[in-house]
């Protein structure tokens, strides 16, 4: 998406002009403008001299974003070109303004008004003058009018344009009644010439010069305060920006030097000391610290870091020294790909902004055709001219179609900003509102329900066996093993520091087990039907074992001589918020299914402990897209995932959300990424979501209720109901409210906290699901197989079955397999005739016995 800055437009008429325009251009195939940042995202092959040649001719002016950025190569130039693109530079300026305007207005309201309605002395020269009153109100007049003439050259340039915008109704009204007074001036000389003072004296009522001055001064206000209050929902970018650090402390030949943090490259080694901030992306190479990441993650507890540890860029070191490697520099670390997602998103549309783009494309028109309609009808009646041009001139100042195209890109933004701050990046407007509206939440179990790392659980040692002497043991026998497994065993050891012993002549078993010595001793491990061959196996110990498969565990079996020492369960444990995020979206109406690859024993065990409504196991890693498209059938879906594998399901989903801690991949594919790793983060971007929404529409009501009820008012329609009427001057001064009162609600978003669940609410189109909690049954076949099933020996965990799953898969006809370690079975789909001897040999050749096929 190429983004330019376009310049001169004052609300959301001007707005869709802008993209009515660009998009009429060959080659464009989106435009998105942001009245909020006044920048324009462009899609499509259209050069930037095309784009700019349109802009201008619609009247208004546009360059790329990037155009100060081109001499700049360094990432620190590119952000401070940002930064001060996002500058508040318009809040100044109409502060000027309106001290100005306000200073000659006090003089005019008291000649026009302080003098006839409160008796304030006036210098003996205007005494019967009538004349000379009209004068000086004419010239006050004048020059705020001058003072605020940017209402008049844009209102009446884009008049000229065929595109008006609220500076045009502005200047309408304000020159409007500027013209009626000065008319009738001019006939209240003609009558003190011809009959004195006291024939000029009832021209007096029908000066509008205060009104037209007021209105110029009451709109700034608004203005102003509008401009503040957008100013404030940048906040949170142009904080990012600043975290940017400036210097790094780098090793070259051996000495340090400090240079600017756009001289490292990767591979550079780079020191950071106690209350630094670490300067680009990096691995730690050697030192201990606690580094603080709360300006990335919002996650306000420091994170360990110990060599080998990744370490980003603006993070903040607390307490020791670390020597790091670079890995990402400029535009590809953590903290410049979080600005660009978040000024990316600024730039993009939210669905319901449509609704707010078409009506102000015939809002202006409209209501210059309803002023008109409105003076012609009050004269029709038999009003005065004066009274019907007010009702005129009061329909055109209140109504406000700045407000309409303010009331979804401040809450976007505002939106954003506490995503951001959160450690939650929604990478577009869409996403940021589609969110909240999902009624599926589909979880891969590895890496996002679970940790992704196998770590021991129990430890159940037989009679006259301590713990201590079993993990030792065991550990000692591991020690030598690749197995995942065995580094489960290996690193529970290490925490306990445990001293392990010397093991000899050592044999890893494919597919059954391990034997070692270990102190003379012959050592044995491996799975439950392995070693109940080996060694006498007690029935509690059976039982044990059932237990813990029946959990989702793997159960590891040990033996000493032949004498059982006990047994080790080893599992895929739970992150410590899955059961409380698991829980959340279930109480906000939300349909909580989990993939993963696993037999459905154990899918069902991890299944229970996480308390989702449904577990769909045996799902490859091709087939999670399957799943998905059959889910939509039923709702709107989001996929949480983190793997590779997950981006195409990623991509399918209506809503893909990555874990941050995953793979480039995933997070390329996803439209929401969790920087935090943390799962109850999925729910606080859907109540985030949700939030946003709520506050888009509630600021599109007060924008359409405003001028459904106001409109009428001014015009007159309630005069004769109720003889209720509204001067102009209340007009101009509602209209300069309205947008400041819907930036303001946006900035409301800022005191979300969101992570509190106190106030979730269930959606009211749930999904519909059948008496045993299913929406569906999943089948990611295709068309009718037919199926084999195969006896297997030696296959001891889920790292075994994912081995002859693979294996099995990859022979010519088979559509799927589904493995079970605790059956020692293998179920085989195929969607043409293979033989047994084909699928026997694609087992055997990764060490595992085929018994039986059938």
């Amino acid at each position: 998406m190429e983004q330019y800055v376009v310049t001169g437009m004052s609300c959301a008429a001007c707005q869709a002009r802008v993209e009515k325009a660009v998009n009429g251009v060959p080659g464009v195939t989106s435009c998105s403008v942001s009245l909020l940042t006044n920048s324009m995202g462009v899609e499509g092959t259209a050069s930037p001299e095309e784009i700019i040649k349109a802009v201008e001719a619609a009247g208004y002016g546009a360059s790329p974003k990037g155009q100060t950025e081109k001499a700049a190569v360094s990432l620190s130039d590119k952000l401070a070109a940002e930064e001060d693109a996002l500058k508040d530079r318009e809040t100044p300026v109409l502060k000027r303004r309106l001290i100005a305007s306000v200073g000659f207005l006090l003089v005019l309201m008291y000649f026009s008004m302080g003098h006839m309605m409160l008796g304030f002395p006036l210098p003996a020269f205007f005494d019967d003058n009538h004349v000379a009153m009209g004068l000086i109100q004419l010239l006050l007049t004048v020059v705020i009018m001058i003072i605020n003439k940017k209402f008049f050259v844009s209102g009446f340039s884009s008049l000229m344009h065929g595109a008006p915008n609220m500076d045009t109704l502005i200047a309408l009204g304000s020159a409007a009644g500027f013209v009626y007074s000065t008319v009738m001036l001019f006939a209240m000389t003609r009558a003190q010439v011809d009959g004195g003072a006291m024939a000029a004296m009832p021209y007096m009522d029908e000066f509008y010069f205060e009104s037209s001055a007021m209105i110029l001064a009451l709109i700034t206000v608004g203005k102003m305060l509008e401009a503040y209050s957008k100013g404030k929902t940048t906040n949170a970018l142009k904080s990012l920006m600043k975290l940017a650090p400036k210097t790094a402390n780098i090793e070259r030949d051996g000495v340090e030097v400090t240079v600017s943090v756009d001289e490292v490259k990767i591979g550079d080694i780079f020191l950071v000391r106690p209350g630094e901030n670490i300067p680009v992306d990096g691995v730690v190479l050697e030192g201990n610290s606690a580094v603080n990441e709360s300006a990335l993650t919002g996650e306000s507890l420091p994170v360990d870091k110990e060599p080998g540890s990744p370490v980003s860029s603006a993070t903040l070191n607390q307490s020791g020294f670390l020597r790091c490697r670079a890995t990402k520099v400029g535009e590809d670390t953590t903290l410049a790909q979080i600005i660009q997602m978040v000024s990316d998103a600024a730039a993009t549309k939210a669905p319901v902004a449509k609704l707010a783009d078409t009506i102000s494309g015939y809002f202006v028109p409209a209501v210059i055709a309803i002023a008109t309609l409105t003076t012609v009808i009050w004269l029709l009646v038999g009003e005065p001219i004066g009274y019907a041009l007010a009702r005129g001139i009061c329909v055109l100042v209140v109504s406000c179609p700045c407000a309409l195209g303010l009331a979804t890109p401040v809450a976007i933004m505002v939106g954003n900003g506490v995503g951001a701050k959160n450690g939650i990046l929604f990478k577009n407007a869409e996403a940021l509102q589609e969110t909240g509206a999902v009624q599926i939440v589909a979880l891969d179990k590895t890496g996002t329900i679970t940790s992704g790392e196998p770590k021991v659980t129990d430890l159940v040692p037989a009679e006259g066996v301590t713990e201590e002497e079993l993990i030792l043991l065991a550990a000692s026998l591991e020690q030598k093993s690749e197995h995942p497994l065995a580094k489960a065993v290996l690193q529970y050891a290490q925490e306990k520091e445990t001293s392990l012993r010397e093991a000899e002549e050592f044999q890893a078993l494919p597919g059954n087990g391990l034997t070692a010595k270990v102190d003379g001793k012959v050592l044995l491990g491996g799975s439950y039907k392995y070693m109940k061959g080996q060694t006498r196996i007690p029935e509690s110990f059976t039982r044990k074992y059932e237990d813990l498969a029946g959990d989702g565990k793997t159960p590891l079996f040990f033996s000493s001589d032949g004498e059982l020492l006990g047994v080790i369960a080893v599992a895929d444990t739970m992150k410590e918020d899955s059961a409380q995020a698991i829980s959340e979206l279930k109480n906000m109406g939300i349909h909580v299914v989990m993939l993963t690859g696993d037999n459905e024993r154990t899918a069902a065990a991890i299944g229970r402990q996480a308390g989702v409504n449904e577990v769909v196991a045996g799902v490859l890693p091709n087939g999670k897209e399957t799943v998905i498209r059959k889910l939509q059938e039923k709702g709107k879906v989001a996929m949480v995932g983190d793997g590779i594998n997950d981006a195409p399901a990623l991509t399918r989903a209506e809503i893909g959300i990555a874990i941050g801690a995953g793979t480039d991949v995933a997070i390329d594919a996803a439209d929401v990424v969790l920087m935090k790793s943390k799962l109850t983060d999925v729910s606080a971007a859907i109540r985030l979501s949700r939030r946003t929404y709520t506050n888009i529409v509630e600021n599109l009501f007060w924008a359409l209720i405003y001028n459904t009820l106001l409109i009428p008012l001014a015009a007159g329609a309630y005069v004769k109901l109720f003889g209720w009427s509204m001067n102009p001057m209340w007009g101009a001064a509602a209209m300069s409210l309205s947008s400041f009162c819907v930036v303001s609600n946006a900035l409301r978003l800022n005191l979300l906290k969101i992570h509190d669940a106190s106030h979730d609410r269930p959606i009211k189109n749930r999904v519909q699901t059948d008496p045993d909690g299913r929406i569906l049954e999943h089948n990611t076949k295709e068309e009718e197989t037919m199926t084999k099933t195969l006896k297997i020996e030696g296959m001891m965990c889920t790292h075994c079955e994912a081995t002859v799953k693979k294996a099995l898969e990859a022979v010519d006809g088979v559509a799927e397999a589904k493995v079970s370690h605790v059956e020692g079975t293998a179920v085989v789909e195929l969607n043409k005739d293979v033989t047994d001897d084909a699928l026997k040999s694609a087992v055997e050749a990764k060490d595992y016995i085929v018994l039986e096929v059938c």
